[in-house]
């Protein structure tokens, strides 16, 4: 597999031509149902009870033969819906955010995401990937016309490949809230749309782009 993390960067180079639009931020456990209620009264269907979930997800990496310092890896990140499990997984590509540009309100980045069998999981051990980690989100959606929020409780599996209960442990105290919209290339008025949603959960929540690479 030498040219394998080549084959692949190159490869979705081409195949995502989707962007997703991400703001991100965080509120802690204790003030969530404060903002829920605002999101209820904020977003589409507010008669209606919010839509919950609960995804295991596992991220694979591979050496980019490529690579430079701001991408060593390609990661694939793996998704399994626990509450419905008659649903495929989905597998999805995540591309280097494009952060630089400060005239942007959000953090923009390559997307690429389909529906597939259970079997992923070894058919991309047998490609070379390895497991890089996995946890368990749980929480809340939320859609504002093509705007989607997501306020999730994230979970270490405290062995791995078990979801049940009784093995996971939650990370934080908070909830991770995360604002965010895919679509073609060149829609660049979606982040002024996104600017002006967050700045109605202020001061509940602050949401912002992040340089993952410049996280710890």
């Amino acid at each position: 597999m030498e040219g394998a993390g080549t084959s692949y960067s190159n490869a979705f180079r081409f195949v995502a031509p989707l962007q997703e639009h991400l703001l991100q931020g965080s509120i802690l456990d204790a003030h969530c149902e404060v903002l829920l209620h605002r999101l209820r009264g904020l977003c589409d269907n507010a008669d209606t009870t919010p839509e919950t979930f609960s995804d295991y997800e596992a991220v694979y990496q591979l050496k980019n033969n490529l690579a430079t310092p701001a991408s060593q890896y390609i990661l694939l990140r793996v998704r399994q819906a626990l509450d419905h499990p008659e649903a495929p997984h989905h597998i999805r590509y995540l591309g280097q955010a494009e952060v630089g540009d400060k005239s942007r309100h959000t953090l923009v980045r390559a997307c690429f995401d389909v529906a597939c069998s259970s079997n992923v999981r070894d058919f991309l051990n047998e490609l070379g990937f390895k497991l890089d980690h996995e946890y368990v989100a749980r929480g809340y959606f939320f859609h504002k016309g093509r705007m989607k929020v997501m306020v999730s409780k994230i979970y270490r599996m405290q062995q791995p490949g078990k979801t049940d209960q009784n093995t996971l442990e939650p990370i934080t105290q908070s909830h991770m809230v995360e604002l965010s919209v895919v679509a073609p290339m060149g829609q660049d008025s979606i982040g002024e749309e996104m600017k002006n949603f967050a700045e109605q959960l202020k001061p509940l929540v602050v949401l912002e782009k992040f340089d993952h690479k410049r996280l710890p």
